[in-house]
């Protein structure tokens, strides 16, 4: 894709706050540096840089559109002619400035990648309006119609802006350097209920006399515009606590509120950790099946899939994971996305202390040795220790896997080992307290570690392999791997069965998630059809209420070209949206010739309209044999 640099300028380039607030924030002096350059943005903040996105919406269903206006206040440097923003298909209708007066606009080359810069002229106004409606099809969201929910009654909407799908539906910058406050008026159907990622000023709605009512919002913390988040259907809410509580459908919310009933222990625990917690409440909200990821880390209101509620709470590492994102990406953010591991690289290890804090050691070790066995696996998919996809800091989107989520917590709880906890934790703490509501890059990190951590110590310089760990492809040696004595116990279980052992003889009583994974992803991938037809039928696995177990259950017997699953194959994919369930079932489909691809495409023609965008895109992309974004 074509290149964009731009060059953040040292000048007070960041935050207005709010309307009402007067309050001006200096940009970090890491976007002065050359790492701090977006090629995924169009947007030249040093000129004009936005500071507050102020949305009054209509969320259309029938039209699946959002329509309204989004008045932008601007930090103008002196001269500056225009301010230019990042568009991806908005369909705008006029821009005013605030005298009202019509403004020259104009939108360029759309590139395949990260959409068209729009050029607004100011003729001097520090503030504009944007008359416009959300692009057709916009990638950020999803139009749910009422069979595709829980309840069947009401549609569903709800967005996904990370990492740069806003601009398909708010004209902003978007980049996750350029942090924004913002407020909301979002107007819906009566009987929908709207939720965003800020504090809720109107919490049962405002009756507007036509059948709609509109809800008020607002996020007074400056946040990079992928976090800005809305969803609206049928939901129902269930307090869990003084900061905390879960939205869902009726259908499911009192079992996500069971799932969940340890969330306020997790805020005291995180909070323990690595100082206040900044956000006000911690909510959640349930999506629908097609949601596609685990969670989304969205301020105030965490997003979560069904798919982790299993009735156990082996799964809730998910929300531990999007709650330490309030410290690690939300508080401290990337610069860009080429640095992406300073948000979950150092979530991962975070969430990985939540979970020890509230459940002991050999739990935190089981998530954590699983963790660095996905991450070898991973290494060695994407060609070894040399290949350029295995660096932690590159060209943004090429990591590999979710190496920027393992390798990112190794390289943490390798500095840890190597200092002691109580000096890490002591650092970290002042990290985040030092770096609060600014973005980061990989070099500003480092030179933040080196300044006050190591503080001129060579010999700790030597034994931390720094740049190595962060620059280099593959894994340094002195990776720490931290080993679980119940995945030990899953090994010895699964030698047993692998030596020719009876299916039947594996005792899976009390087993969780991860267990199950263990034992699972080490059966030998070739495997006879009686073999087959003895492990579903003595492990229930077509049949498991877990979809974790189900997606390995079908990598195994679609590597064997196994027709007795088709059946149930076919409904797990119309039933399941999270990409990381779906993806290996997909390509392992893909690599079976034309057995497993009619079976794919077969499945996704049906499935297709339930799945989100971003996992149709996926999915296309691997029946056509290509590599998705």
């Amino acid at each position: 894709m074509p290149i964009v640099r731009i060059v953040l300028a040292a000048a007070a380039l960041t935050a207005t706050a709010n309307a009402g607030a007067a309050e001006r924030l200096d940009p970090a002096p890491v976007l002065t540096t050359k790492e701090a350059l977006d090629v995924w943005t169009h947007a030249k903040p040093q000129e004009a840089r936005v500071t507050h996105v102020d949305l009054d919406l209509v969320a259309d269903f029938e039209d699946q559109r959002m329509y309204g206006t989004a008045t932008l206040d601007l930090d103008v440097a002196p001269n500056a002619k225009e301010v230019r923003l990042d568009d991806a298909g908005l369909l705008i209708s006029a821009i005013t400035g605030e005298d009202g007066n019509a403004l020259d606009w104009k939108v360029g080359s759309t590139d395949a990648d990260i959409g068209a810069p729009l050029s607004i002229a100011l003729q001097g106004n520090d503030r504009i309006t944007i008359s416009y409606a959300s692009a057709p099809g916009a990638e950020a969201l999803q139009w749910l119609p009422p069979e595709a929910t829980a309840g069947g009654e009401q549609p569903f909407l709800f967005s996904q802006g990370q990492p740069i799908a806003n601009r398909s539906w708010i004209p902003t910058q978007d980049s996750p350097g350029i942090r924004q406050t913002w407020s909301a008026r979002i107007t819906v159907p009566q009987g929908i209920v709207a939720v965003m990622s800020g504090d809720k000023l109107t919490p049962e709605g405002v009756p507007l006399g036509d059948g709609r009512v509109s809800y008020r919002f607002e996020m007074n913390n400056p946040v990079p515009p992928y976090l800005i988040a809305l969803a609206a259907g049928d939901l129902e809410f269930r307090s869990l606590g003084p900061r905390s509580g879960v939205f869902a459908e009726a259908e499911f919310v009192d079992a996500a509120a069971e799932e969940f009933a340890d969330v306020e222990k997790m805020i005291d625990a995180a909070i323990d950790l690595y100082g206040p917690y900044r956000w006000g409440r911690y909510d959640m909200l349930v999506l629908p099946a097609s949601f596609p990821y685990g969670g989304m880390e969205n301020p105030t209101l965490t997003f979560l899939t069904p798919t982790i509620i299993t009735g156990d709470k082996s799964n809730t590492d998910v929300v531990a994971h999007e709650l330490a994102h309030s410290w690690s990406g939300n508080l401290v953010t990337n610069a860009t996305w080429s640095d992406n591991w300073l948000n979950e690289g150092f979530t991962t290890y975070f969430e990985n202390r939540i979970m020890e804090a509230l459940y002991g050691k050999e739990r935190a070790a089981l998530y954590a040795d699983l963790d660095f066995a996905a991450m070898q696996d991973q290494i060695e998919a994407a060609g070894g220790a040399d290949a350029p996809a295995t660096r932690l800091h590159g060209a943004p989107g090429e990591t590999a896997g979710q190496l920027d989520y393992f390798k990112g917590a190794t390289f943490l709880r390798t500095i840890e080992q190597t200092v002691g906890r109580d000096r890490w934790d002591a650092y970290l703490r002042s990290y985040f307290d030092r770096h609060a509501f600014q973005p980061q890059t990989t070099a500003g990190f480092l030179a933040d570690l080196r300044a006050n951590l190591i503080k001129g110590d060579k010999s700790l310089e030597g034994s931390l392999q720094l740049d190595r760990w962060a620059f280099a492809p593959g894994l340094p040696e002195n990776a720490v791997h931290p080993t679980s004595e119940t995945l030990a116990q899953v090994d010895a279980t699964l030698a047993r069965f692998n030596a020719g052992g009876a299916a039947e003889e594996v005792d899976t009583a009390g087993w969780t998630t991860q267990q199950w994974m263990r034992f699972l992803r080490g059966i030998p991938r070739e495997q006879t059809p009686a073999r087959l037809k003895e492990m579903d039928q003595a492990l229930n696995l077509s049949a498991s209420s877990n979809p974790y177990v189900r997606s390995a259950w079908y990598e195994i017997a679609i590597a064997n070209r196994y027709d007795p699953v088709v059946p149930s194959l076919t409904a797990y994919l119309n039933e399941v949206g999270r990409m990381l369930l779906l993806r290996p079932l997909y390509e392992g489909l893909a690599a079976q010739g034309e057995w497993g691809t009619a079976i794919a495409r077969d499945a996704f023609a049906s499935a297709r309209s339930g799945y989100h965008p971003f996992t149709v895109q996926m999915v296309e992309a691997i029946l056509q044999g290509e590599a998705g974004r």
